[in-house]
Order: C-alpha cells, then sequence, then structure tokens
C-alpha cells in the first residue's frame, strides 16, 4: 500500500441540490449517475463502469459552519489515523473524525494551517495502477493558498510530494510550484500564493479533463452557470477554464492539446533522367535488334558471310549489355 501515499484518489461534490448538481455535470462533463448501494443518499459519477467522483448533499453541521457548496479532494494514505495525527501535529485541524465507510474504507477531513480543506482515504481494495488520467477524470489538482511556501512544506511531510517545476505568472502574482511523486515523475498538479485582489479562502480546485475545454466553456455558459476564467490557453499547449457551477461550487476543465499528425511521405519528383529511361531501353532494344537483322540478311546472301555476321552480332549484344546496365 505504500504507494497509495499521496496519490489524488477521490473526488466528491457536496451539493444543496444533489439531483439539478448531477444533471448540470452529466451534461457538461458526461458523467451519468447511479445510487451507491439501496437507499443510500450517496450518488456515483460515473462512465461506463469507471466509478469517477462522488455526489451528496451538503451535511448541515458543515452549513452551520457556513461552508459553501464544493468539490471535496482526498488524498491516499496507507494509515488514516496516523496521517491525521501527523497533520495536527503539523497545525492542521481535523474537521472530521477518522470514520469507517462500510464495505469501502477510512477517511477523514482535514483543514491544512492555511485553512484549505481536503479529505484523506484508504481503500479496503489494494490500489489501482497508477496511469495517466484519461477523460472525464480528475487531471490536475491546484491549491490557491496564503502561503505556498508553508503549505508545500506541510503537504512534503505528509504525503511525501517533492516540487517539481515552477513558472513566474508576472507582476502581482508570484511564482506557481509544480509537485509530483519522485517515484513515477509525474506532475500532479501545482500551488501558489493568492493575490491580494483574489476573493475566498485557500482551497483546493481539482481539472476535469474533457475533449476540448473550450467547447466545455460555451456549454457552461449555456448550461446557465458562470466562467470564471478563461477558456486560455497554457504554457505547453493546454486549455483551461474554470467556472462556477448553478449552485455556486467551484470547478475547472482541462483539455490536452493532440500531437500535430504526422506529415505524410513527400513522392519523390520524375526526374528528366527517370523519364529518360524507357527511351533509352528502347534505344537498346533497336541496337541488338539491328544487328540480328543484318545477321539474318548476310545469312541469306552467301555462308561465308556467316562468319562475319555472327562477329557483329556478339559485338553488339555485348553493347546493348553494357547499356542495360548503366540503365539500372
Amino acid at each position: 500500500m505504500a504507494d497509495y501515499r499521496g496519490r489524488f484518489v477521490w473526488h466528491e461534490l457536496l451539493a444543496n441540490d444533489p439531483k439539478s448538481a448531477g444533471t448540470f455535470f452529466s451534461k457538461i462533463i458526461g458523467w451519468k449517475t447511479q445510487p451507491f448501494g439501496t437507499g443510500q443518499s450517496y450518488t456515483l459519477f460515473v462512465s461506463g463502469k469507471r466509478q469517477l467522483a462522488g455526489l451528496m448533499a451538503l451535511p448541515d453541521e458543515a452549513k452551520k459552519m457556513g461552508a459553501p457548496p464544493s468539490w471535496l479532494t482526498y488524498i491516499g494514505t496507507p494509515d488514516v489515523d496516523e496521517t491525521a495525527r501527523v497533520a495536527t501535529s503539523l497545525g492542521a485541524t481535523v474537521m472530521k473524525a477518522p470514520e469507517d465507510i462500510p464495505g469501502a474504507g477510512r477517511y477523514a477531513v482535514l483543514q491544512d494551517p492555511q485553512g484549505a480543506t481536503f479529505g484523506i482515504y484508504k481503500s479496503n481494495q489494494p490500489p489501482g495502477p497508477d496511469d495517466p488520467p484519461t477523460v472525464g477524470e480528475f487531471s490536475w489538482h491546484e491549491l490557491a493558498t496564503t502561503d505556498a511556501k508553508a503549505a508545500f512544506n506541510f503537504y512534503h511531510r505528509l504525503f511525501g510530494w517533492e516540487e517539481t517545476s515552477s513558472m513566474d505568472m508576472g507582476e502581482g502574482m508570484g511564482v506557481y510550484q509544480m509537485f509530483g511523486q519522485s517515484k513515477n515523475g509525474r506532475t500532479l498538479g501545482g500551488l501558489f500564493t493568492k493575490p491580494a485582489q483574489m476573493p475566498g479562502p485557500a482551497a483546493w480546485l481539482p481539472y476535469i479533463k474533457v475533449p476540448d475545454a473550450r467547447k466545455s466553456a460555451e456549454a457552461i455558459k449555456k448550461a446557465g452557470a458562470q466562467v470564471i476564467n478563461g477558456p486560455m490557453e497554457v504554457p505547453g499547449g493546454d486549455w483551461i477554464a474554470q467556472g462556477l457551477d448553478l449552485q455556486g461550487s467551484m470547478f475547472a476543465v482541462h483539455s490536452v492539446t493532440a500531437p500535430a499528425p504526422a506529415a505524410k511521405p513527400a513522392t519523390p519528383p520524375r526526374t528528366a533522367a527517370a523519364k529518360k529511361k524507357p527511351a533509352a531501353k528502347k534505344a537498346a532494344s533497336k541496337k541488338k535488334a539491328a544487328p540480328k537483322k543484318k545477321t539474318a540478311k548476310r545469312a541469306a546472301k552467301a555462308k561465308p558471310a556467316r562468319k562475319a555476321a555472327k562477329k557483329a552480332a556478339k559485338k553488339a549484344a555485348k553493347k546493348a549489355t553494357k547499356g542495360r546496365k548503366r540503365l539500372r
């Protein structure tokens, strides 16, 4: 289970109106919904046989604390209780104490020292392959926080994440620091210090992979929701868009630019030499045929001439052979 640590393993939408939220994301992303078990108030977002995310009503206790509808991102751990203990020793707050989900696993909900909420989870099942995300899955995870350096140190100690590359976002925006896992060499997301003009508390934002973020942005608007950033091209050629759904929960979409199709090999132009080859071959045939005609005529005229004719024929054949070799 060691490779389960630090992976983004589940995403859950807490909504005021789960039915409406299910309809919205089915339209925008293409997911289908199905109930989790019999008589359960938990809904799954699925694509074929793949379970991609969860959907449930925003708990009353969360509403009382002023929590808005939002996506909750879960990070894998081999030991939920120990991770919760270490997190609190690093300054985090336990929002939901470790608890079992019958037949599924164990989880807890935490708030990091800068105020961003996230979940931790351990499945009862062995971890599946850590493959690159496909369309419909979550492909990027972004943390907007009040202190990027302190936040990264917290998550590094908790999950072992490593810094990968970074990008200067320009004046007033600071540095966008990307992170990942050294064991697979893949970047998982990025974090940055929120600029003063960016409203709201520190928060995680998951990105959903779609075929075309630009088309998804248009679909978000047509559905009556709001696009708050984008669609825009990011370094590397990918496209993203960030939006608010009909109930105010923030989400983002991401599409990968398809590589340009390989160019077909050009058909080599017919050269002058190539055009002349048939003519040359024909000429060689004529040269070969001419001696034969002469030989036949001379043979018909007189026997003494046969020897001279045979000699001339051999000479002509030899010359024609040389001509064919030059044509190859």
